[in-house]
C-alpha cells in the first residue's frame, strides 16, 4: 500500500469519527461545522490524486486565485461536463492555450446552467517554462500578465464561428465575450478556492409587472406578472434567517450529507428599475429620477433603494410614445458560508408566493418544519440568479508586498509574486 493510499484511509477514518461525534452533539450549528469540515477534508484529499505519493511540490508551479464573471445563460453550467459548453471547460482551454499544456481549474461555486456570476472564483496551477530552452523552468508570470493573456484567449474562444452561430450571432469585429477574468492574484500552493471560502453571496432579480419584459432583461431576471407585497416578503425572510434544517429547500438530487445550513443574511429590497446602467454618473441619474417624479434614498451599500410608493401602484414614466412602462424591480440578497443544491432558488420561489399572497408568513414556517421539498412551491428559474461574490480571508495587498520583499533577492530574475 502506497503512502498516499494510507493517507486516504486515515482521512476517511477521521471523517467517520468526526461525523459520529457530531451526531451526539446537541447543538446543530456545531454539528454542521464538524460535518462540513470533515467531508471537505476527504474531498480535498481525493482532488489531490494528481500529486505524487511522496507529496513533493513542483517548485516552478504557481497557484493563482482567479475571479471571473460570466453570462450564465450561455453555459451548460460551471462544472466541466462531457457534453456542453461549461465555465470550467472554457477557462481550462484558455489557460492551456496560454501556457501550452493542459491545466485544471477548481471552482469555488459550481453554478447551474443559466445562473450568472458577477464574481465566481477558481484556482489554477501554472508552470512557466522557457520556449527557447525546453525544460527550463522560469519564474512565475505576474498576475497582470496572466489576466491580460487569458482574457485574450477567452475572447478568441467566444468569437469562434461555431459558438456565434449557436446563438444566432454574426462573426464581425464586435466583442461577443460572455466570460471575463476580473481579478487574479498569487496564493500559496495549498490554497483551495472552494474549501477556503468564508462566505458566498447570491443576488436574485425579480421584475414585477403585467407587460412583457424588455428583450434586454429576459435573460437576466424572473418576470412575475402579479404585484408583490414587499413587507410580507421581508417578514418571511426573518423566518429563514439563521441555522435551520433546510430539507424543504434542497433539491432531491442534493448530495450534501447534512441539510443544516446557516443563512447569515436574507433580505428583499426594491431597487431602481431603469434601462440606464451603472456607468451613468450620479448627477445625471439624480436628474433622471427627478424627471420621473420618483424619490429614492441611498443605503450604506450605495444601492439605490425605493423609498416611495409608485403612483397608484404604477411607475410614473413620462408619457412618451414607444417608451416601455417600467417594471418594479426586487432584489433578494442571501449570504451564507455554503448552500444546498437549489436552496436559493427554492427560497426565492417561496418568497414570491408570499409576495403574491399565495402563501402567508406562517406557511413559510410550516414549510421549513415539514423538512421535505414537496412542501415548497416551485423554485425560481435560473436566469434571475447571480453569484455576487465569494469572500476569503486574504492578506491585503500591502501585507503581500511586504512579505514578498522580505523573501525575494534583489536579482530581478529571481523575484516571484508569491504569498507566504
Amino acid at each position: 500500500m502506497t503512502k498516499f493510499s494510507k493517507h486516504i484511509l486515515q482521512c476517511k477514518a477521521e471523517c467517520s469519527k468526526r461525523l459520529s461525534n457530531a451526531a451526539r452533539n446537541e447543538e446543530e450549528e456545531v454539528e454542521e461545522s464538524v460535518e462540513e469540515n470533515a467531508v471537505e477534508e476527504c474531498e480535498e484529499v481525493s482532488e489531490s490524486r494528481n500529486l505524487s505519493d511522496s507529496g513533493t511540490e513542483n517548485p516552478g508551479m504557481q497557484r493563482y486565485l482567479v475571479a471571473v464573471e460570466y453570462i450564465g445563460t450561455r453555459f451548460a453550467g460551471a462544472q466541466k461536463q462531457p457534453q456542453g459548453r461549461t465555465v470550467a471547460g472554457i477557462l481550462e482551454e484558455a489557460f492551456s492555450n496560454f501556457i501550452g499544456k493542459p491545466v485544471r481549474v477548481s471552482l469555488s461555486s459550481r453554478t447551474d446552467a443559466g445562473v450568472h456570476a458577477v464574481s465566481n472564483v477558481c484556482h489554477v496551477d501554472l508552470e512557466r517554462t522557457s520556449k527557447r530552452k525546453p525544460g527550463e523552468i522560469l519564474t512565475p508570470h505576474d498576475p497582470a500578465v496572466v489576466k491580460r493573456a487569458v482574457n485574450h484567449f477567452l475572447q478568441q474562444a467566444c468569437n469562434k464561428r461555431e459558438h456565434l452561430l449557436s446563438y444566432g450571432l454574426q462573426k464581425d469585429n464586435s466583442d461577443n465575450t460572455d466570460i471575463t477574468i476580473t481579478d487574479i492574484r498569487c496564493v500559496p500552493s495549498d490554497f483551495h478556492a472552494r474549501f477556503r471560502a468564508q462566505e458566498r453571496m447570491y443576488l436574485y432579480r425579480i421584475l414585477s409587472g403585467q407587460d412583457s419584459l424588455s428583450v434586454f432583461e429576459r435573460q437576466g431576471a424572473w418576470h412575475v406578472p402579479e404585484d408583490l407585497d414587499l413587507r410580507a416578503m421581508q417578514e418571511a425572510c426573518k423566518v429563514l434567517v439563521g441555522c435551520h434544517d433546510f430539507s424543504s429547500f434542497r433539491a432531491s438530487a442534493c448530495q450534501a450529507i447534512s441539510p443544516i445550513r446557516t443563512l447569515d443574511e436574507l433580505h428583499v429590497s426594491e431597487v431602481v428599475s431603469t434601462v440606464f446602467f451603472p456607468s451613468i454618473n450620479g448627477k445625471d441619474l439624480n436628474n433622471i429620477i427627478k424627471d420621473h417624479s420618483r424619490v429614492y434614498s441611498i443605503n450604506s451599500e450605495n444601492d439605490l433603494l425605493l423609498s416611495s410608493v409608485y403612483n397608484n401602484g404604477r411607475s410614473a414614466t413620462p408619457n412618451i410614445f414607444g417608451l416601455r412602462k417600467k417594471h418594479r424591480c426586487y432584489v433578494v440578497r442571501v449570504r451564507a458560508r455554503s448552500f444546498l443544491y437549489h436552496q436559493v432558488r427554492l427560497i426565492v420561489g417561496v418568497l414570491k408566493a408570499v409576495g403574491t399572497g399565495q402563501l402567508s408568513v406562517s406557511d413559510v414556517k410550516r414549510i421549513l418544519e415539514a423538512k421535505t421539498v414537496t412542501a415548497a412551491p416551485p423554485m425560481a428559474p435560473a436566469c434571475g440568479l447571480y453569484l455576487g461574490y465569494v469572500r476569503y480571508d486574504l492578506p491585503s495587498e500591502a501585507e503581500t508586498d511586504t512579505a514578498e520583499s522580505s523573501v525575494t533577492s534583489p536579482t530581478p530574475a529571481s523575484q516571484k509574486r508569491r504569498l507566504t
